[in-house]
């Protein structure tokens, strides 16, 4: 089973090369490693560079945005198993070939949703982080998560969906997850650790620079789910869903309160 794996970066040279070993080092599958760089000037292009062709495509061209930019890296792929990795997140060892293990046992997954942790810039883990089963109405009410650098899913599926939509950039990976579900893929869970997710000072995550494209996303992607516009009384649903969200998952719940949430502040 080939895996192609997509990173999409720009001006990202301080954590690019622990991303690169991080998908070079896995062992026990074949991976075609694509990386994409739109006009990268803090040398990281010459850090892909110095990969040779262990970097199987180096895709140095203007896009549109990140959504546009992984587009074009998938467009190259050629392996059976799709999965892309932010130019600040890494793997953890053996988290492909796990990966693959989970694919052969379960034949009719279209999908595959592992955990991961939350790192600092400097590597130190922060807290573990779970993905969550994708239930529609959890989804739509911002009550579920699936964590985008554990996630893989099979080429064709990808390709049958149309990939990315480019107009998205806040939550391209939050769309694609809700077109795989319209097209009736099967998405599962694999409960495993997988990636490391970073958090630091310039990382969308934890910062309020994108609030105003996800609250515009979230309201689409409610409407996508349940077929209709959100009305006052889904408060008190979204409310109860993440009551149910945390003593569904205390193990998740405990890690919140003890160590905080994704969102932190340096």
């Amino acid at each position: 089973m080939k895996f192609s794996i997509v990173t999409i970066s720009f001006n990202q040279v301080d954590f690019l090369k622990r991303t690169i070993e991080s998908v070079l080092s896995q062992t026990g599958v074949e991976v075609e490693y694509i990386v994409v760089d739109p006009g990268s000037i803090d040398g990281s292009r010459e850090l892909v560079q110095s990969y040779g062709d262990r970097i199987a495509h180096a895709v140095f061209e203007k896009d549109e945005g990140p959504s546009d930019g992984l587009n074009r890296g998938f467009a190259r792929a050629t392996g059976e198993v799709f999965g892309y990795l932010n130019s600040d997140d890494t793997f953890e060892p053996g988290a492909l070939a796990s990966a693959v293990r989970f694919f052969k046992a379960h034949p009719k997954v279209d999908v595959v949703c592992g955990h991961a942790f939350a790192t600092d810039a400097a590597d130190n883990h922060l807290r573990r982080v779970w993905s969550e089963p994708f239930r529609p109405l959890f989804v739509a009410h911002g009550m579920a998560v699936q964590i985008q650098p554990s996630t893989f899913f099979r080429a064709d599926l990808f390709r049958r969906v149309g990939g990315f939509n480019v107009n998205n950039r806040s939550n391209w990976d939050g769309e694609l997850m809700v077109e795989f579900h319209l097209s009736g893929a099967e998405i599962a869970i694999g409960d495993e650790f997988w990636s490391c997710y970073r958090l630091h000072d310039a990382s969308i995550t934890n910062t309020d620079k994108a609030d105003a494209l996800i609250a515009t996303w979230r309201k689409r992607c409610f409407e996508k789910l349940m077929g209709r516009p959100a009305r006052p009384t889904d408060r008190v649903v979204g409310s109860a869903l993440r009551l149910l969200k945390h003593v569904s998952n205390p193990k998740a719940a405990a890690e919140r309160i003890l160590r905080g949430p994704m969102r932190k502040r340096g």
